[in-house]
């Protein structure tokens, strides 16, 4: 089965859309949705030769399944029902993460300019994913920086649904930038 390029560009946005509001509220609902995305992407990346981006659909998956059972914990912990290792956790998590970055960036071309553009999205994603793995209010700034770097990228290769779909999480970016902002100012009042 081969499909069209906008097709899984169309698919793959709708779910990222749909995760993104669900991850303003900190719901886990948010991972199955992203989680559902990358199936679309990965093969759309892996189909127009961009390694980088198809590997870190993959490492998405990672930080998908980890980060839902992490806030699954996490919540636990908040209650005093358990207590776990979070430098283990994270730890291993990003390890493998690091791994398929390292495996990404030996298989690809730099003497492409292009590439290096990818490079610096997939990087800057990376850290992005990180502070939302951890809820940390400063990756929403990472993201829009991640998202006007791919829409350079995305307009370079010609996948307009990504293109515009960067706009979009850009200005979903600074909502869920100021509600998370909101609510750790609301927890440090409480403390």
């Amino acid at each position: 089965m081969n499909l069209p390029p906008l097709v899984l560009d169309l698919a793959g946005g709708f779910c990222v859309l749909v995760s993104l509001y669900y991850l303003w509220s900190k719901s886990s609902t948010y991972w199955h949705w992203s989680n559902l995305s990358l199936l679309p992407y990965f093969l759309l990346f892996l189909s127009g030769g961009q390694w980088m981006l198809a590997g870190l659909q993959v490492t998405y998956l990672l930080f998908g399944v980890h980060g839902l059972y992490l806030w699954h914990l996490e919540r636990r912990r908040a209650r005093g029902e358990i207590r776990f290792n979070e430098p283990l956790w994270y730890g291993v998590t990003w390890a493998a993460s690091l791994g398929i970055f390292a495996y990404t960036v030996a298989v690809t071309d730099f003497t492409v300019g292009w590439n290096w553009v990818q490079f610096t999205a997939v990087t800057l994603a990376l850290v992005a994913n990180f502070g939302t793995t951890r809820q940390w209010a400063w990756s929403w700034p990472v993201w829009i920086v991640v998202n006007a770097v791919q829409a350079v990228l995305f307009w370079q290769t010609g996948y307009w649904v990504l293109f515009a779909l960067q706009f979009v999480l850009a200005g979903m970016s600074v909502v869920g930038w100021r509600a998370w902002r909101r609510d750790d100012a609301r927890a440090v009042a409480l403390a």
